[in-house]
């Protein structure tokens, strides 16, 4: 069934509690109290205290008159909430355009029924007559004008447990094919306790612990270079050129030249010298990554299961392992 164009959302609650508790948030999601209508056959669980009964005596009839006015108005789940005696459906309680046309049916409209008043709202009427098969089953009827909000609306009543004609179908196909799939299986079974005598089961629940895993940051590492300053001396071997003066006696022949100053001989000398030059390398590398590290973390928990415990009275003879008390 497509919801596109839905402008009325219906709600059936089978906690009254849980009901009450979706009108109250669909207030606070703010949804005026004329968009929101209530009907429900019984004043069991109301707040203001008021009882309504299903009767159709004249007292629950001058009871629900006495609810319209004062504070029992405002005590029936604190909204703008009207109440009456329907000939066709008994004691009724409603707010907002779901109150109009149960208050023009009381009085001698054509729609005097749920169903007329839902298709009075635009529910199809097949829908109408479920909620209605639903409301006189006891069940509580929640509806909402939510214009453009359906969507919203719904998800509000689907979230205390509200259903809808759709969703209570899907919910029982869903049901009907898992008992039609397990029921071949367990035609063996079914004859085995019929041979041994066995026309009852009692089953034993256990509550176990259900473990979820999600990552989340339990810190940061940052990686980032700083430059820092060193002083470093370096040991370089230069070379360097020095004179060499030999002195040595020569003794031989008289010389014919002639003595004179002035006579002179230029050695020139040479050293290396050291220059200094900076240039960045490359020193290291390094490469940063992420990699899962497995452990194993404790989780404790407190968990209940039940126990068959088996009583004889009398000269009884029981066969199994479950524990036995006579009595």
């Amino acid at each position: 069934m497509s919801t596109a164009k839905r402008t009325v959302a219906v709600g059936v609650f089978e906690d009254r509690q849980q009901a009450q508790r979706a009108v109250d948030e669909l207030r606070r999601a703010g949804f005026r109290d004329d968009q929101i209508g209530v009907a429900a056959r019984e004043g069991e669980g109301f707040r203001g205290g008021n009882t309504i009964t299903e009767t159709g005596s004249k007292a629950e009839e001058g009871a629900l008159t006495g609810a319209l006015a004062g504070a029992g108005v405002g005590g029936l789940w604190g909204i703008g909430i009207a109440a009456g005696l329907l000939p066709a459906i008994g004691p009724v309680i409603a707010g907002g355009t779901l109150a109009a046309i149960l208050a023009s049916a009381a009085t001698g409209a054509a729609v005097a029924t749920i169903v007329g008043a839902l298709v009075g709202m635009g529910i199809p009427e097949e829908e109408a007559h479920y909620y209605e098969s639903e409301f006189k089953s006891g069940r509580t009827i929640v509806t909402v004008r939510a214009d453009n909000r359906y969507d919203e609306a719904m998800a509000i009543i689907r979230r205390f447990h509200g259903y809808d004609m759709s969703s209570r179908r899907q919910t029982t196909a869903s049901a009907t094919g898992t008992a039609s799939a397990t029921g071949t299986a367990t035609t063996g079974s079914a004859a085995a306790r019929a041979a041994t005598g066995a026309g009852q089961t009692v089953k034993v629940h256990e509550e176990q612990l259900n473990v979820h895993k999600q990552p989340v940051q339990t810190g940061e590492v940052r990686v980032r270079k700083e430059v820092v300053t060193e002083h470093k001396t370096l040991e370089v071997p230069v070379q360097r050129e020095e004179v060499v003066i030999e002195r040595r006696p020569v003794s031989g022949p008289a010389c014919s030249g002639e003595i004179h100053a002035g006579e002179e001989i230029r050695i020139p000398v040479k050293e290396e010298q050291v220059h200094v030059e900076k240039q960045a390398v490359v020193k290291e590398e390094f490469n940063v990554g992420k990699r899962p590290v497995q452990g194993t973390e404790e989780v404790h928990g407190t968990v209940r299961k039940e126990q068959v415990k088996v009583e004889k009275e009398g000269n009884v003879n029981v066969r199994g392992t479950t524990q036995e008390t006579r009595k």
